[in-house]
């Protein structure tokens, strides 16, 4: 089974974006055939739209105070009822819209109900106490919000008339969608949540075989050369303040870049003339911005497995092209190469093993960023070195430092 179809966020989102299409070529076609709206149920069906459009912006921020309030107006005219409000799992309401506020004790009665059994709650006239003889209110609808599988707070519906089939089946229905975007909120937060722990996990297994190897060569000048033992520990200190920074989990080409730098001023000071560089990058690309960390582990693999075990040494090689819309981005090294079966095993237990946990990670990373078709592109083999290419677009939207 393709990976996209086991994924809840594409599946949540290829439902809603195959429907609105569907509805949106019906009313085109119709459209084109009479020019205008000549039925009050077309006319309806793009109000509807357009009501459900303005109010998913601030429900796929999560539930909240504000979410609330700016889509409850939006929810209460597509149900078209005297007030409708919205609860958390506290059952106190987050925002109102309407008349009948003094009602609110109510709702949060029948609000408790719903959080405790997870089923709708229904009151007419009679269940509920009002002081007023104008008030028109004649009965509450108060429906669950779910996401996966919890309830995590409520939408009630305070009607003019007496609730029937018609508000009951209004009411699921907009719940359920107002829960299909929190769900979207809450993955989207949990993929945030995961990327962030997967550049805790690559800063982790950076650092302790690179700071041991890094200490030891500024300490090996320490008698010889203090000067250079300074300025590498000083190049060692903007590494680390670079790596472990906690400002977001996207920079810059030109910032990643200078952090590359550094890493091999130290590299080459541990490997002397066993190790050379070329780096060839065009500028109007140094502005792309691309994943914290996506480029130094790539330098790291091509150095620490890729040179390292060659006696001789040898040269790793950095560019990035400029290619219409995106920046293509090559680390290649002429060292002892990788036997591609091994390296796709070795990835695919790296969580276990650890090996080449770098290049998984970033893969991962790049992926989630930008799509499935810009994960990294490995061509090895043994004695052959080995060549790390990946696409990174110019522009792409929620991507920015």
């Amino acid at each position: 089974m393709p990976g996209w179809l086991t994924d809840p966020t594409l599946y949540v989102v290829l439902v809603a974006v195959v429907v609105l299409v569907a509805a949106g070529l019906l009313v085109y076609r119709r459209l084109r055939r009479r020019h205008a709206f000549a039925s009050p149920l077309e006319r309806a069906t793009f109000s509807t739209l357009h009501t459900v459009s303005l109010a998913a912006p601030a429900l796929r921020e999560g539930l909240s105070e504000s979410s609330a309030q700016f889509a409850v107006p939006y929810l209460r005219t597509l149900l078209d009822t005297e007030a409708l409000s919205m609860t958390a799992a506290d059952c106190v309401p987050l925002a109102w819209d309407g008349d009948a506020e003094h009602h609110n004790l109510d709702v949060r009665f029948y609000a408790e109900k719903v959080m405790k059994t997870g089923r709708q709650q229904m009151a007419s006239r009679k269940d509920i106490e009002c002081g007023s003889d104008r008030c028109p209110v004649k009965g509450i609808v108060v429906v669950p919000l779910e996401v996966d599988g919890n309830v995590v707070g409520t939408l009630a519906a305070v009607s003019a008339e007496t609730p029937g089939p018609v508000l009951l089946r209004a009411s699921a229905e907009v719940a359920r969608y107002v829960s299909s975007q929190l769900e979207l909120a809450d993955l989207d937060d949990s993929r945030d949540r995961l990327n962030r722990a997967e550049v805790r996990a690559l800063r982790a297994q950076i650092s302790p075989h690179f700071i041991y190897n890094a200490l030891n060569t500024v300490a090996s000048f320490i008698r010889t050369d203090p000067e250079r033992a300074r300025e590498l520990l000083m190049e060692f200190a903007d590494f680390t303040r670079y790596s472990f920074r906690q400002a977001g989990e996207y920079t810059t080409l030109a910032e990643e870049l200078k952090n590359i730098d550094r890493y091999l001023m130290l590299e080459r000071a541990r490997f002397g003339n066993r190790l050379a560089v070329k780096v060839q990058v065009a500028p109007e690309v140094l502005s792309v911005v691309l994943p914290f960390l996506a480029l130094q582990p790539l330098v790291e693999n091509a150095v620490r497995h890729g040179l390292a075990g060659k006696v001789e040494g040898g040269t790793v090689t950095l560019t990035a092209e400029d290619s219409a819309s995106e920046c293509l981005i090559t680390v290649e090294d002429n060292g002892v190469g990788m036997d591609p079966q091994a390296l796709r095993e070795d990835n695919r237990d790296a969580h276990l093993s650890g090996a080449h946990v770098g290049l998984g990670n970033v893969d991962d990373r790049m992926r989630s960023a930008f799509g499935p078709d810009y994960g990294l592109v490995v061509e090895t083999e043994r004695g052959a070195g080995t060549k790390i290419s990946l696409r990174v677009p110019k522009f792409r939207a929620g991507v920015r430092v």
